[in-house]
């Protein structure tokens, strides 16, 4: 098999033995991009120079015995995290040229771990968006059907990985845009416990709900990849002074002792056939595999979507007011006055999805409106958050699809912005409750197009998350399929 299409601890084991170097593996994957890029656009900038540069100085780490962990495996970076001297646009016109001083926490961590950055994937502007359809820089193409959507807003990095135009990637999760690109693309993604991963660095979309983590083949190379950004840094306010376990620990087989919830409202109507009943059997594998099941229930789950779409608007309107014209990102020149020059540079530089949420989230915090619609939000927050609490009373860990459907058509739902949020139902709640949350494969619909199963624990318990996803991937078996790119 080509170096390209090889996983995290496969390729480890072929460095430390000699058997290829890390320039060789590199190359690899630039060829790949070179070859089918094209047709997925799962990257707004590469930087092929600065990658071969860093595989060459993981070689010779390797030759000295330093080498760290992940020293000589190419990645790719969502463009939301900065990263110093190469281009961060966050998929947005705005910010078209902002080359970042300084690198994000987690891209510091990746750095030193020796992992060599290929270049930034693409994603929907400001990580608003479901089916990364709101990029300024194209949309990425799903590798299992480049008719459909590859999931957002971290779809770039998703489709980076199921095309192997990298290695693993990194992305980030506001209400699902980790675990719904990769149920979409076929591949591992995680959210870990909000804290858990430093934000330091990540361009803010909704402050209390945004979260860093891994997008990979495999569930072993996720737990390699969470044990490269995990830890407390005091640089982020959010972070959680906590020790961080290995996660490769966790990764045993069988399953007795644990207890899986099935949330009964999320298999309900709209559910389609082909998810619940590829979710259905990996329910079936969890028990094989020696899990007990119980129903459970998250009342408030309809509730969710609307507090999630206050909420972040809200945090959005806070955060994107930064963007200004004045200190940095795109200006109008042509402007005559200061308010003129604010309000084009603004009305030009973001894209509609990011101009409709910012108006959202102003209306929501604005006089006469804060108790009405952001405090009632806050309240149903934490009404969610006891659900949570409540069901993990009865059971270890909460089960589910990660999206009602497959990918859909690129195009189906961009004129219908209600009908896109809806398709986030299952995953929000994670957010809004802090919680950890992975996306793993379990399936194919009738059309070829991936599946994930989605398992959500208590805060920090992502060791629970990665040892049940490992007995379903290992009892599936379907992990090492691949997409038909030529």
């Amino acid at each position: 098999m080509e170096l390209y299409a090889l996983t995290i601890h496969e390729l480890q084991e072929l460095l430390a033995n000699k058997e290829v170097s890390a320039v060789d593996i590199c190359q690899s994957v630039l060829d790949r991009i070179e070859r089918v890029e094209g047709k997925i656009g799962a990257y707004i900038t590469l930087d092929k120079e600065k990658a071969l540069e860093q595989a060459a100085v993981a070689d010779q780490h390797i030759d000295e015995g330093k080498g760290g962990a992940l020293c000589g495996i190419p990645l790719s970076v969502k463009d939301i995290l900065c990263t110093k001297g190469l281009r961060t646009t966050c998929g947005s016109k705005i910010l078209e040229s902002f080359i970042p001083p300084y690198d994000a926490t987690a891209v510091e961590k990746l750095n030193a771990a020796g992992a060599v950055i290929l270049g930034k994937a693409t994603m929907d502007e400001f990580a608003m968006g479901s089916s990364n359809e709101n990029c300024a820089y194209g949309v990425p193409k799903n590798p299992w059907n480049t008719e459909c959507i590859c999931g957002g807003s971290s779809g770039g990095s998703a489709a980076s990985v199921a095309a192997d135009e990298c290695i693993a990637s990194i992305g980030s999760d506001t209400g699902g845009s980790i675990r719904q690109p990769a149920s979409h693309c076929g591949v591992v993604g995680m959210k870990p416990t909000y804290g858990r991963v430093s934000r330091y660095g990540l361009v803010a979309y909704a402050s209390s709900l945004d979260q860093l983590g891994p997008i990979t083949k495999d569930v072993e190379d996720c737990a390699i990849m969470l044990n490269a950004i995990s830890g407390y840094d005091p640089k982020d306010s959010t972070s959680v002074n906590r020790q961080t376990p290995d996660y490769r620990q966790s990764l045993k087989d069988g399953l007795k002792g644990l207890t899986v919830g099935i949330p009964k409202e999320y298999f309900t109507a709209g559910l389609d056939s082909e998810v619940e009943q590829a979710v259905q059997q990996g329910i079936n594998l969890l028990r094989e595999a020696g899990a007990d099941t119980v129903e459970v229930s998250l009342p408030h789950t309809d509730y969710a979507v609307a507090a999630y779409y206050v909420i972040a608007p809200a945090e959005a309107s806070s955060n994107l007011a930064r963007y200004d014209g004045v200190r940095y990102g795109f200006r109008d020149m042509e402007a005559e006055s200061l308010l003129e020059m604010y309000k084009e540079s603004r009305s030009i530089g973001f894209g509609d999805e990011v101009k409709r949420r910012i108006i959202i989230g102003t209306y929501a915090l604005s006089s006469g409106y804060y108790d009405a619609y952001y405090k009632k939000a806050l309240q149903v927050r934490s009404l969610i958050v006891e659900d949570f609490t409540n069901a993990f009373e009865k059971c270890d860990v909460l089960v589910s699809p990660v999206c009602p459907t497959p990918a859909w058509k690129i195009g189906e739902k961009v004129d219908d912005p209600l009908s896109m949020y809806l398709s986030d139902i299952l995953t929000i709640a994670t957010n809004l409750a802090g919680l950890p949350g992975i996306s793993v494969p379990c399936g194919f619909s009738g059309n070829g197009l991936p599946i994930g199963f989605q398992i959500q624990g208590g805060h920090f318990e992502e060791e629970k998350l990665l040892q049940i996803a490992y007995n379903l991937e290992q009892r599936l078996d379907i992990s090492g399929k691949k997409p038909a790119l030529s």
